[in-house]
Formats: C-alpha cells, sequence, structure tokens
C-alpha cells in the first residue's frame, strides 16, 4: 500500500509543478475515448474557448496510469499471496501438533509423579509398620512377642549383627515362592513355557540382553533390579536400569548407564554387582562394576575366537557368551586348536583369569545358543523353530557329553540370547523383540564316578 501512496503522491506533486503542460481526456461522438496533449506558451495562454481545468484533467490522467499499475501489481502479487496463506496454515498445523505432543508429555510426566509418589508413601508405610511375629494357638493368631523383645530396640548391637548376617545370605539359596522343587543342583530335566516381560518398541530392541543379578552385592541393587542392552547398532553403550520387574514392564528405567568402552552382541551377564562383557571387534572380556560404575578389571581370553569367527548359527557376532551359575562365571567361545567345537573356560569373577578349560564335541556354529546350569553346558538346537529342543549337555563334572531332548519353545520366531538365573532358577530369553522368561525343573545330584 505504501508504494501506491508513494506513486499517488508523486504524479500530484508534478501536476502542480508541470501546469504548463496538460494531458485532456473526452469522448468524441462516436464514443471513443480522445486524449489531448497541451502545452501553454506565452502566446497561447489567453487562447480562449477551452474549459478544461489542466490540474484536474492531469490529475485524472495520473489516476488513470495508477489504476493500470495497480492492476498489475495486484495481478502480480496473487501467486506470493497463496503461498503466503498456504506456509500460515502449515505452521498453524505445526504449532497445534506441538501443543498436543506437550500435553501428552505432560500426563506422562503426571502419571510418573503420581507413581512416584505412590511408591514413597508405600516406602514409607513399610518402615513404620513394626515387625511383629505371631504364632497359632487353636487356629487363633496371637502376639508372641514380650514387651521387652530386644527387636523392639534398634539399639542394641547383638540384634543389629544379627540382622547383617541374615542379609548377607546369597538369595539363590532360597527357594522361589510358588516352585517347591528346587532342591539343588541336578539335570534340567524340563522348561516351561515362555512368559512375556516386555516388548521392545523400536530396531535398536530387536536383539539384546536383559537380566537380573543372581547373587548381588552391596546395598545400590537388588536381585529386584532388572538390567537391559539392546545390542542392535555399532557402539553400543548403554546399559538400563529398572528397579523392579514391574517397572522393566512398563519401561520406566530408573537410570541409563553410559558404559566406557563398547559392548559386542548378546554375550554379557550380571553377576555378583558387576557387567560381565565382551569388548567389541576383541577377544577383551571387561568387568564394570555397576555399584562404582567404573571398570574393575579386563583380561584377554587365550585364543578365542572373535567378531564372526566362532558365532551361534544365527550369527549377531556370538563368538564369546559369558555366563553365570551356581558355581561360578563361564565363558562359551571356542578357538582355532578347537576347530570351531565349544570351549568351557571357569574364570575367576574378579580377575577374568581362566581357572580352567573343557572341550566339547559340537561345534558352535550348529547351535543357535548355550547357557550354564549347575556346571552343565545346555545347547538350544535351533532359533527359529517354534518347537525345537535343548539337544546337548556337557557336564564339567565328568568331562562327558551326551545328546539330550528337553522340549524348548521359540514363540516369536529369533531367539538371539538365553542365559540362566540360578537365583530366579529362570532361564531368561530374548525373541524377536520380546523379552521373556521360562521357569526350569531340575532333578537331583546325579552320583557319578570322576
Amino acid at each position: 500500500m505504501w508504494i501506491f501512496c508513494l506513486l499517488f503522491s508523486t504524479l500530484f506533486c508534478q501536476s502542480q509543478a508541470q501546469n504548463q503542460a496538460v494531458l485532456s481526456r473526452s469522448r468524441d461522438s462516436d464514443g471513443r475515448c480522445l486524449y489531448t496533449f497541451t502545452v501553454a506558451s506565452p502566446e497561447e495562454a489567453s487562447c480562449s474557448g477551452s474549459s478544461t481545468n489542466p490540474q484536474i484533467d492531469g490529475v485524472l490522467s495520473r489516476l488513470s496510469a495508477l489504476e493500470g499499475l495497480v492492476g498489475r501489481l495486484t495481478a502480480g502479487g496473487a501467486g506470493g499471496e497463496e503461498n503466503l496463506q498456504e506456509a500460515y496454515s502449515q505452521v498453524t498445523r505445526e504449532r497445534n501438533q506441538l501443543q498436543q505432543e506437550k500435553e501428552q508429555l505432560s500426563r506422562q510426566v503426571q502419571e510418573l509423579q503420581k507413581t512416584l509418589a505412590d511408591l514413597n508413601e508405600e516406602a514409607e508405610t513399610l518402615r513404620q509398620r513394626p515387625c511383629q511375629e505371631t504364632q497359632t494357638s487353636g487356629g487363633v493368631w496371637h502376639e508372641n512377642r514380650p514387651a521387652s523383645d530386644p527387636a523392639d530396640d534398634s539399639r542394641n548391637g547383638s540384634y543389629q549383627e544379627m540382622k547383617a548376617e541374615v542379609t548377607e545370605v546369597p538369595a539363590s539359596r532360597f527357594i522361589p515362592e510358588g516352585n517347591h522343587s528346587l532342591t539343588g543342583c541336578g539335570d534340567l530335566l524340563s522348561v516351561g513355557n515362555p512368559v512375556l516381560h516386555r516388548k521392545a518398541d523400536s530396531i535398536t530392541g530387536k536383539y539384546g540382553v536383559w537380566l537380573q543379578d543372581p547373587e548381588p552385592q552391596g546395598l545400590f541393587y537388588s536381585n529386584k533390579t532388572v538390567w537391559r542392552v539392546d545390542a542392535v547398532g555399532k557402539d553400543v553403550r548403554q546399559l538400563f536400569v529398572y528397579e523392579d520387574m514391574d517397572q522393566f514392564s512398563r519401561g520406566f528405567p530408573v537410570k541409563v548407564l553410559v558404559l566406557p568402552e563398547p559392548l559386542e552382541s548378546t554375550g554379557a551377564t550380571v553377576y555378583r554387582g558387576s557387567l560381565y562383557y565382551q569388548r567389541r571387534r576383541s577377544r577383551t572380556l571387561v568387568r564394570y562394576d555397576l555399584a562404582s560404575e567404573s571398570v574393575a578389571s579386563r583380561q584377554d581370553l587365550p585364543e578365542a575366537g572373535f567378531h564372526g569367527q566362532y558365532p551361534y548359527s544365527w550369527g549377531g557376532y556370538t563368538d564369546i557368551d559369558l555366563a553365570a551359575d551356581e558355581q561360578g562365571l563361564w565363558a562359551i567361545y571356542s578357538t582355532s586348536k578347537a576347530k570351531g567345537a565349544i570351549v568351557i573356560s571357569h574364570l575367576d569373577p574378579t580377575s577374568l583369569e581362566v581357572r580352567r578349560s573343557w572341550e566339547t564335541r559340537i561345534r558352535k556354529k550348529t547351535v543357535a545358543n548355550a547357557f550354564m546350569v549347575c556346571g552343565r553346558l545346555y545347547t538350544v538346537g535351533s532359533y527359529t523353530a517354534a518347537n525345537t529342543t535343548i539337544n546337548y549337555m556337557f557336564d564339567t563334572t565328568s568331562g562327558e557329553g551326551r545328546a539330550i531332548s528337553v522340549p524348548f519353545k521359540n514363540k516369536y520366531g529369533y531367539n538371539s540370547m538365553v542365559d540362566y538365573n540360578h537365583g530366579q532358577r529362570k532361564l531368561y530369553a530374548w525373541d524377536n523383540f520380546h523379552m521373556v522368561a521360562y521357569d526350569v525343573r531340575l532333578g537331583r545330584v546325579s552320583r557319578r564316578s570322576s
């Protein structure tokens, strides 16, 4: 609009300054428009018979020119106005979408705050609840604690010492509630159906590792803490920490640790307060202390193949598989000397040095996965077949192996991780984005001559 005003002002000013030259417009008898350009001179200034005001005619002529210019500008700017309107609409849509996402995040934050408040309230209730010992008499429950019970006195030193001794008992020595067949080590008799605990929500969760510590150490974490690593990627360093199985199922980690060195594939395990894993593209084993969040020790596994030399049948650079059971920490791998057959090494959990090794007669590439139970190696026949078997067992006590056939299910069709937890007496597995667990049943310890 300011352009039009400027043009009008310019034309009007010119009409005032150039009153000696006038452009007039009129119609003839046929209705046609006639334009007359008049230039005044001293000799013709008194020419009579003209009824046209020169100033008004000049303004009219310039208004006509201005109308044409406005018409051209309006026609040329239609496309720009349309583009501007479209851009404004797009910005409006994006603003509305961001507002919706903001509201959704606000609702999630409120839910998390409510959950945290409920947990704090429950914890406070448990702290304030007195510990009561009861006994039955004729089917009626009643309190059996005298007023001078030393357990009521938190200042009693002997009681505190006894309490500390109880909490130091490894969780693996207790029989989980509801499974009364757990009476110690023995042969693997059966594996239950997989129970789903969580499904990964992105492509990085196609395969990975999820575990609980069968023998936790210290006060930072317990046997309820869940650990998870999404193993898809070239630089796998994130270790997700969940307070318990419920929070794990909901997908709410309490912490995400960043490992100082990247992890290779799905062979990691958690044992006695440390994460044990293979460093990427090497035969180096790393012990990462979970309490201090730092590397506690590292050691090369002698002659072990790595990065695709001797993986399981599904691939994934699963050359070195670490495992823990009732007898300690193990490495399942192969070497060129063993010509691809599975080698089992019993490791020192502190220094990672090899204490003793055994060579089996089953090739690592022919099995889908393996795990240790009570000092025995068990291998899984297929990682894709819905109904497969645990097809081989090697006993490190006797140094003998044999074929077996224990039914095993791959419910989701791509099982890339199987690990045994002797504290829970379960197998943990990662089956095509799905994190599942299997109950296992063991027989009595077999008495064999060595």
